[in-house]
């Protein structure tokens, strides 16, 4: 996680947007049906116009991929294309780690000197004399985006290599891990180490999160986790109603960067999965925050 700083953006950039990819929005049917009907095209072509017009309004790069579990409904905007993931690899790593490691393992104590602490260490911080077992540092990881908690975990799995062979094991041949925080974070246009894609990005947190590669009980530990971010309100979880639940992980970085996932549910129904990336292409450009808000407020128009 990084605090980008503020400079304004090139015309250039938002004359990019203008060819951007369109949302797809669609029910998968159980077989081929030929061509889509006419009330489907028509919600496909208006997520499209408001995706389209959130980038242009807030000079950024928008990528979206959402499904609604229970119908198999979509939204996707650029949902293909490659983001800097930043922090949001950590709900990823705290998955793997509470699917790897037993509860022995989980309650064993980790220790470490100031030298390792990062910029963002608002837990670690604290607890340099002692230690932390390996589950507060999931903790600390999953709902503060502790920097040097993460570090300390990807230690545990072998690095960021360990972390990207899990992934593959899950069938994520997208999703890169290269480096550790903070340098992570760079997201320099063009270069794909350490990016995913909204798909990826949200096909691996259903997997982890409602699928059955966890046990029920770790699954309710990771899900328990991401309630409790504390990190996400002014994201995903704006762009809902007010009774809805959400579960997210949000990440920041280099390029106003500003992304955030989630598993959202509603009081009826099946659980959403959200998976929001956004940059702005300038090295130090601030984050569109509030762009998460908006392009999650299309996703819940659309696909409810």
């Amino acid at each position: 996680m990084r605090r980008p700083a503020v400079l304004a953006l090139p015309l250039v950039l938002a004359a990019a947007l203008l060819s951007g990819c369109g949302a797809d929005v669609a029910n998968p049917p159980p077989a081929p049906s030929g061509p889509a009907s006419p009330s489907a095209v028509a919600v496909s072509a208006s997520a499209d116009r408001q995706f389209g017009e959130l980038e242009r309004r807030f000079g950024a790069r928008l990528g979206v991929y959402a499904i609604d579990t229970g119908t198999g409904r979509t939204v996707t905007h650029r949902a293909d294309e490659r983001f800097a993931h930043a922090s949001t690899f950590k709900a990823l790593l705290a998955a793997v780690l509470l699917r790897r490691l037993s509860d022995e393992d989980l309650r064993r104590v980790v220790t470490y000197t100031e030298a390792d602490l990062l910029e963002h260490a608002p837990i670690t911080s604290q607890h340099v004399a002692t230690g932390m077992p390996v589950e507060d540092l999931i903790a600390a990881a999953v709902r503060y985006s502790d920097n040097t908690a993460a570090n300390l975990l990807l230690n545990e799995i072998g690095g960021p290599k360990g972390l990207q062979g899990e992934l593959r094991k899950i069938e994520d041949r997208t999703t890169n891990i290269n480096r550790n925080e903070p340098t992570l974070n760079e997201a320099v246009p063009g270069d794909d180490r350490d990016t995913s894609t909204p798909r990826a990005l949200g096909t691996d947190l259903r997997t982890f999160a409602l699928g059955d590669v966890l046990p029920k009980a770790r699954r309710l530990k990771l899900t328990d986790l991401l309630i409790g971010n504390t990190t996400g309100g002014p994201y995903i979880r704006a762009g809902v109603p007010s009774d809805w639940k959400v579960g997210d992980k949000t990440g920041s970085g280099g390029y106003g960067t500003r992304n955030d996932i989630a598993v959202v549910w509603p009081p009826t129904g099946s659980p959403l999965i959200i998976a929001i990336q956004s940059d702005r292409g300038v090295p130090d450009a601030s984050s569109a925050d509030p762009l998460i808000a908006e392009a999650t407020k299309v996703v819940v128009a659309t696909v409810r």
